[in-house]
């Protein structure tokens, strides 16, 4: 009897990569001749939320710029932000909070699966919390719904992680 394969579908993203990368962006804040002296700050707050507080509304997309670009070089997808709107801060500051993504919705997971069940291959798919479990008896199967949601993932608005292949 054939043994059946399966894979988990998941977003995530690495705290500690996460970590690393702001960091970065707050020792160039330091020394950028366009930011020094501003009173700039960059925020992590456990794993939910990045906070940007700057003096004006330019400087904030600049150091926008630079926290997507150190995310990029650490292979943290950039669609794990959550832009909310910009406020007004204290001392005539502005403010912005970047909600952190995290897990597969229901709708999305849905999707998801209705996207596997169009491909008429001989495979499960089953949401299960955050994550879907798509598994086969065909590892030819599984392959082909890892390329089929690589090629669709612009079409969600989360990063796609394939974990547990066996």
């Amino acid at each position: 009897m054939a043994k059946d394969c399966s894979f988990d579908i998941v977003s995530e993203f690495d705290k500690q990569e996460l970590v690393n990368a702001v960091d970065q962006v707050k020792r160039e804040l330091n020394s950028r001749f366009d930011l020094k002296g501003s009173d700039s700050d960059v925020v992590l707050d456990t794993d939910k939320s990045i906070t940007i507080t700057t003096n004006d509304e330019m400087k904030l997309r600049n150091i926008l710029d630079i926290l997507q670009s150190k995310m990029i070089k650490r292979n943290l997808s950039i669609k794990i932000l959550d832009a909310q709107t910009v406020e007004n801060a204290l001392g005539g500051n502005v403010r912005q909070v970047f909600n952190l993504k995290k897990g597969l919705t229901q709708e999305l997971a849905k999707k998801i699966v209705a996207d596997i069940k169009n491909t008429k291959l001989k495979v499960q798919a089953s949401i299960q919390g955050e994550q879907v479990r798509v598994s086969g008896k065909d590892k030819d199967d599984l392959q082909s719904v890892i390329k089929l949601l690589r090629e669709k993932e612009e079409s969600y608005d989360v990063p796609l992680q394939f974990q547990n292949y066996r």
